[in-house]
């Protein structure tokens, strides 16, 4: 079992941005010390919900700071950027940090990005597969060129090409958020593993995986490389002496950072969209998830793997939005449960 953080630079209420990306740094640099196996970068654009507009970008800044934790996008938002050039940017960190990197990639939401990054809705509701392939032909080609619908080019080398690299592996794993049947199948189909959300329980997740070994079966996928499919679970994680402190500490910070977050994302074509409702989401998580003691930690996480499968966890640890609280949770997260899971 690998476990991982899941880094958004949240914006809590009374917090400037410099301070939410400076605990973002600051508890990925904790999590190496910590003993976790991954931390795992999230992206979002003119929102306080995270203020990291590039996780790529972010990603590179960690890589260069640590030395054996593996760093990932959680996720890159793919419509609204060129699946070459996040290719190039992708190959050439996984080139040059001996292959520590993955890249996570997803379609966001029918957000104001769309506008002003210039590449408008149907980037969204239905050029997601072309760019998806685009960028892992760069990855896994020598040269590549275009004819599809939304990009079209003439064949190029790839340079630097991410099987150039002095490791064993040919290029960065590609990960893909899911959160539908459609998209399951899109990643089962490429053999691609799947990145789950925080909002998703275990039967879900489970029916999840179950579909992604049936459609990547169907699709002719090598048998071993779905048993080796390492899918990624998200969550949230705090920890306590008690299971109530634990989720008295979420309760009270999560809300007005989730309000203020999710109320400010503005849809491009300005469909209504309904957000949670704060407090019960969070409620939500502290049932979903592991929060509470130590052992009961372990424990969720433990029944987790064993009821989907999954052996990855992207575990949001940030909940409290206190640097100092975010540093003391990922350390108990290394020192107290990780090894009860090992």
């Amino acid at each position: 079992m690998r476990v991982g953080s899941f880094v958004l630079a949240a914006q809590f209420p009374g917090q400037g941005q410099g301070e939410a990306l400076h605990r973002a740094v600051r508890s990925a640099e904790v999590a190496e010390e910590a003993g976790l196996d991954a931390v795992w970068l999230a992206e979002h654009h003119f929102v306080p919900y995270g203020t990291c507009p590039s996780a790529i970008t972010l990603a590179a800044l960690l890589l260069g700071r640590t030395h054996r934790i593996r760093v990932g996008t959680a996720v890159s938002v793919l419509p609204t950027a060129h699946p070459v050039a996040l290719g190039e940017q992708a190959a050439l960190l996984h080139l040059t940090t001996g292959g520590r990197f993955s890249l996570g990639v997803g379609r966001g939401g029918p957000w104001v990005d769309l506008e002003v990054f210039g590449t408008g809705l149907r980037a969204y509701e239905r050029d997601f597969p072309e760019s998806l392939d685009l960028l892992v032909r760069w990855l896994r080609e020598p040269s590549v060129g275009a004819a599809g619908e939304r990009f079209t080019f003439r064949e190029v080398p790839v340079v630097p090409r991410p099987s150039e690299s002095l490791t064993d592996t040919e290029g960065p794993e590609v990960v893909v958020a899911c959160t539908s049947p459609a998209s399951v199948r899109l990643a089962a189909e490429r053999g691609l593993p799947m990145l789950l959300g925080m909002h998703v329980g275990d039967e879900e997740k489970a029916d999840m995986v179950a579909q992604w070994r049936s459609c990547a079966r169907a699709a002719g996928i090598d048998a071993d490389a779905i048993a080796r499919a390492g899918h990624v679970s998200a969550g949230v994680c705090q920890i306590a002496d008690r299971r109530t402190d634990a989720v008295e500490t979420l309760t009270k910070a999560m809300p007005g950072w989730l309000k203020q977050g999710l109320d400010a994302h503005v849809t491009v074509d300005g469909r209504n969209r309904t957000m949670r409702d704060p407090l019960a989401y969070t409620e939500l998580l502290c049932g979903l998830h592991p929060v509470g003691t130590p052992r009961l930690c372990a424990d969720r996480l433990t029944a987790t793997s064993e009821r989907t499968g999954i052996r990855r966890f992207a575990l949001l640890l940030e909940g409290s939005g206190d640097l100092a609280a975010t540093e003391e949770n990922v350390r108990r997260l290394g020192a107290e449960v990780l090894p009860q899971l090992r």
